[in-house]
């Protein structure tokens, strides 16, 4: 049965959007601001494994990730992307340092990976590129989670 209504979609929707530009602004950080061989210094200094070869692949899903959820395509591949790498954070790096964010606290990776997750789950609404281009197959799949 779906229950979608206009409120759940619209949920979804700024979900999506909020969602998918924090992320988009976190893959370009990597990128530009902190450059991937600084972030890739950043993570060996937190003891990410492969931190050369996590830095590139955490930015592009931040990136590539955030987008696709905010033009809704690929929305649960994405998202459950996105709640892996936020899972990772989580427990590779923020989960000993308490709550809050000033003291390198896991509130911001909890918010994100738990909004991700909740995407994955609901997936896009009605208002994305999946319900467009899958529609049926898309809802069937919904359902199921």
């Amino acid at each position: 049965m779906n229950t979608a209504t206009p409120a759940t979609s619209a949920a979804r929707l700024l979900l999506r959007l909020a969602i998918g530009a924090l992320f988009v602004a976190h893959g370009l950080q990597k990128f530009n601001e902190y450059t991937l061989a600084g972030t890739a210094g950043a993570f060996a200094q937190m003891g990410i494994p492969a931190a050369e070869v996590a830095a590139p692949i955490v930015a592009s899903i931040e990136l590539v990730g955030g987008i696709l959820l905010i033009i809704g395509f690929l929305t649960r591949p994405a998202a459950f992307a996105l709640a892996a790498i936020m899972a990772g954070a989580l427990f590779m790096v923020h989960l000993g340092s308490g709550v809050f964010v000033e003291n390198g606290g896991f509130e911001l990776v909890l918010a994100l990976g738990a909004a991700a997750l909740a995407l994955a789950l609901a997936g896009p609404g009605k208002v994305s590129l999946d319900a467009a281009l899958f529609g049926r197959r898309n809802n069937a799949l919904a359902q199921l989670a």
